[in-house]
C-alpha cells in the first residue's frame, strides 16, 4: 500500500524549492486504498525523532497512529482507514530532546474556530463554479480598465445583533451587492488565512492554506468569490509571506528546531520566514498559487514587501548582518519574489500581484526579465503620506507646502501605482480621515470631499478602506461593526451619496483609467499656484480629443472670474462639482456653457474664466467647438 501521495520526483522538487503545487500532496487528503476509504497525512519534519497523527478519533493518544518516514530528508506520511471529512487532528512531534509538541498541519485546508487550534480534514472538491463571464472578462488587460478597490475587514464591516460575525455566505448577500451599488470594481480582504488573535487583523497567520473558520468553511468562501464574479467584482486577498506568529500550534520551531523561520522579528513579535531554505520556497509559492487555483481569486496584495527586501528593516545596528556583498539587501527574499511572480504570471496571466512597498526600491512593478521585482502594481505610499500631511494642515498654511500636492507627479509613472487610503491610516491614534481634516464641521466634510476628488483625478488605480463612505469621526475598531447609524445624520448621508456618485463618475469616465500609467494620460495646466493653493491639470483618454480639465481648490475661498488655460476653443461644461448642495457643499456652480476665448494662458492657446468654489474639485469637459456648435444649430433649424 502506497503511504504517500508524493512521487520521488515531487519529493525532489519539494526539496529543490520548485514544487509549486505542494498542497496537492502535503496535508490531509481524503482517499481510498485497497477499497478502503480514509485519509492520507503527509508532513515535512526533518529533525523530528518521530511523528504521529492524533485527534478525537484516537483520544489524542500519541502512540496510536505513528507516521512513516518517507525519505532521509524528513517527509512523513501515513494512511489512516475509516477517517472522513470533519476529522479533528494535529501532528505529535517528538524532538531530539525528547519533548513532544502538538502542531496544526501547515497544509491544513480548514481549522477549528479559535480559541481551539486543531486542523480539520476537509475536501476542497465538489464546488460548482458559475462565473464563465468573469473568466472571459478578466482576460482583458487591467491596465486600461478602472480599478477602484474597497478594502474590507470581514469581522467588522457588519455584525449581527448578538455581536457574532456574518458568514461568508451571508456576506455574499449583504456586502457584495453594497460594493456593486457603491461603484467599486474589486474587494480586497484583509487576511482571511487562519489566525488565532482577532487583534492581529489576520496579519499573524497560523494556517496559511486554511480559510479562517470565523466566517464559515472553504466551500462557503468559494461561494463568496463566485458571487463576486457573477456581479463583476474582483477579489484580492491580503497575503503575508514576511512573517508568522509564535503561537505554539503554528509553524514556529515546528520539529523542535527552526524549520520555517530564520529569526525572530522583535518589532512585531513574530518569526521571519527563511527564504534561503528550498522547502520554505516550495511552501510559500505553493500557498500563493493555492488561492488562485482553488478559490479563483484575482489577486494578492503582498504585505510588508519592504520588510522582506531589507536586512536592517526596523532593526538596530547590532541586530543584522550585511549580505555577501556587504549590502543591506535581502538577496534570498529578492530571489523568492522573483520566483514567486514569475510562476504566478506564468500560471495566472490575469493576476494582480500588488506590493505594499514603502521604500524607494526601483522597478517593483516591472517584470523580472527587465530587472524588476516582478509585481504588476505597487501601493503609492509616498502619495498617501504627502497628501494626508497636506490635508491635515490649516488651509492658511498650505501654500507653504504646495510641493506635497505636485511632487507625486515627479514619479507617478515610474511604477504601476495604486493610491491607497487604507486601514493603516485610520488606526493607532492617527484619527479617522474626517477627523484629520482641519476646520469646523462643514469644512471637515468639504476637505474630505476635496481629498477624494483629487484622488480620483490623480493618475493611479484607487483603494479606499471600508467606512470611508460613512465619514466617521472615530478610528476604525476591529471588534465592532462600522458606524452605520451615521447615515441617519444629514451630512454623513450626503457624504455617502457623494462617494457613491464620485465612484460611478470615475467608472464612466475612461480618461481616468485608460492612460493611467504614462504621461500621455496627464498634463499640467498649472501646477504652481501655491499662493491660492490651486492646481489645474488635464486627463486624457486613448483618444487624445477626449480630455477633462480638473481644478482643485484647497482653500475655503471662492474665486470669481478665475482664468485657466485650455487646449481647445469652444464650449466647456462643468460635469462634476464636489461643492454641490446635494453633497453637503455650498452650491457654488458655473454656467451650463462656458466659452473659451482666444487668450493665451498657462501655456495653452485658449482660456476661459470661471468660478472656483471653496474647498472643491470641479471637472470640466470640452463640449464642442464653436464652429461645430453653430453647424449643429443650423442643422436643427433646417430639420
Amino acid at each position: 500500500m502506497k503511504e504517500s501521495l508524493l512521487t520521488a520526483d515531487e519529493m525532489h522538487l519539494f526539496h529543490e524549492g520548485t514544487l509549486y503545487k505542494s498542497y496537492q500532496s502535503f496535508g490531509a487528503h481524503l482517499t481510498q486504498r485497497n477499497n478502503v476509504r480514509g485519509v492520507i497525512f503527509t508532513v515535512w519534519a526533518p529533525n523530528a525523532e518521530s511523528v504521529s497523527v492524533v485527534g478525537d478519533f484516537n483520544q489524542w493518544h500519541i502512540e496510536s497512529h505513528p507516521m512513516n518516514r518517507m525519505n532521509t530528508t524528513g517527509i512523513w506520511s501515513v494512511f489512516i482507514a475509516g477517517l472522513g471529512e470533519g476529522t479533528i487532528y494535529k501532528y505529535a512531534l517528538k524532538t531530539a530532546c525528547g519533548d513532544t509538541s502538538l502542531k496544526a498541519d501547515p497544509f491544513a485546508f480548514f481549522s477549528e474556530r479559535r480559541p481551539k487550534s486543531a486542523s480539520v480534514v476537509f475536501s476542497l472538491e465538489g464546488y460548482s463554479w458559475e462565473h464563465a463571464i468573469w473568466e472571459k472578462e478578466r482576460q482583458r488587460s487591467i491596465y486600461q480598465k478602472p480599478m477602484l478597490i474597497y478594502e474590507v475587514h470581514l469581522g467588522s464591516w457588519k455584525r449581527k445583533e448578538n455581536g457574532d460575525f456574518y458568514t461568508y455566505r451571508e456576506l455574499a448577500d449583504e456586502l457584495i451587492d453594497y460594493v456593486k451599488e457603491m461603484g467599486y470594481t474589486h474587494i480586497e480582504l484583509m487576511p482571511i488565512m487562519e489566525h488565532p488573535f482577532d487583534g492581529s487583523w489576520g496579519y499573524q497567520v497560523t494556517g496559511f492554506f486554511s480559510v479562517t473558520s470565523r466566517y464559515g468553511n472553504p466551500h462557503d468562501f468559494m461561494y463568496f468569490v463566485n458571487r463576486c464574479h457573477q456581479v463583476g467584482i474582483g477579489v484580492i486577498l491580503d497575503w503575508v509571506p514576511a512573517h508568522f506568529c509564535k503561537d505554539g500550534h503554528g509553524l514556529g520551531v515546528f520539529d523542535g528546531t527552526p524549520l520555517y523561520e530564520k529569526e525572530e522579528d522583535h518589532q512585531w513579535g513574530t518569526y521571519v520566514f527563511d527564504y534561503q531554505r528550498p522547502e520554505v520556497m516550495s511552501f510559500l509559492i505553493s500557498n500563493a498559487a493555492f488561492w488562485f487555483d482553488i478559490f479563483h481569486i484575482d489577486g494578492l496584495r503582498v504585505d510588508a514587501v519592504a520588510h522582506m527586501l531589507y536586512l536592517d528593516y526596523g532593526k538596530k545596528t547590532d541586530e543584522w548582518q550585511p549580505n555577501i556583498y556587504g549590502g543591506r539587501e535581502n538577496l534570498e527574499a529578492i530571489k523568492f519574489m522573483h520566483k514567486l511572480n514569475e510562476y504566478i504570471f506564468q500560471e495566472y496571466p490575469y493576476a494582480l500581484m500588488i506590493a505594499e512597498e514603502s521604500s524607494e526600491w526601483p522597478l517593483v512593478s516591472r517584470p523580472v526579465h527587465l530587472g524588476g521585482l516582478g509585481y504588476n502594481y505597487k501601493w503609492n505610499m509616498g502619495w498617501m503620506n504627502d497628501i494626508l500631511r497636506y490635508m491635515e494642515m490649516d488651509p492658511i498654511h498650505r501654500k507653504w507646502h504646495h510641493h506635497l500636492l505636485n511632487f507625486s507627479l515627479m514619479y507617478a509613472f515610474s511604477e504601476n501605482f495604486i493610491l491607497p487610503l487604507s486601514h493603516d491610516e485610520v488606526v493607532h491614534g492617527k484619527k479617522s480621515l474626517l477627523d484629520k481634516m482641519p476646520g469646523d464641521y462643514w469644512k471637515k466634510f468639504a476637505n474630505l470631499r476635496v481629498l477624494l476628488g483629487f484622488m480620483m483625478a490623480h493618475p493611479g488605480k484607487k483603494l479606499l478602506f471600508m467606512g470611508t463612505e460613512l465619514a466617521p469621526f472615530i478610528e476604525w475598531r476591529y471588534d465592532e461593526e462600522l458606524e452605520w447609524f451615521l447615515l441617519d445624520f444629514e451630512m454623513h448621508q450626503k457624504f455617502n451619496y457623494f462617494v457613491k456618485t464620485l465612484n460611478h463618475f470615475y467608472l464612466q469616465e475612461k480618461l481616468f483609467w485608460e492612460r493611467d500609467h504614462g504621461w500621455e494620460g496627464f498634463e499640467w495646466i498649472d501646477a504652481n499656484n501655491y499662493t491660492q493653493s490651486i492646481v489645474v491639470f488635464l486627463r486624457y483618454a486613448v483618444k487624445k480629443s477626449d480630455f477633462m480639465i480638473v481644478i482643485c481648490n484647497f482653500t475655503p475661498v471662492v474665486y470669481e472670474n478665475y482664468r485657466i488655460g485650455v487646449p481647445e476653443v469652444g464650449l466647456y461644461q462643468e460635469i462634476f462639482n464636489t461643492d454641490e448642495n446635494v453633497f453637503g457643499g455650498s452650491g457654488q456652480k458655473n454656467p451650463q456653457n462656458m466659452k473659451a476665448e482666444t487668450v493665451h494662458w498657462h501655456n495653452q492657446p485658449y482660456s476661459l474664466c470661471l468660478k472656483i468654489p471653496p474647498l472643491s474639485v470641479i471637472f470640466l469637459k470640452h463640449k464642442v467647438k464653436e464652429s461645430a456648435c453653430k453647424l449643429n444649430e443650423k442643422k436643427h433649424k433646417k430639420e
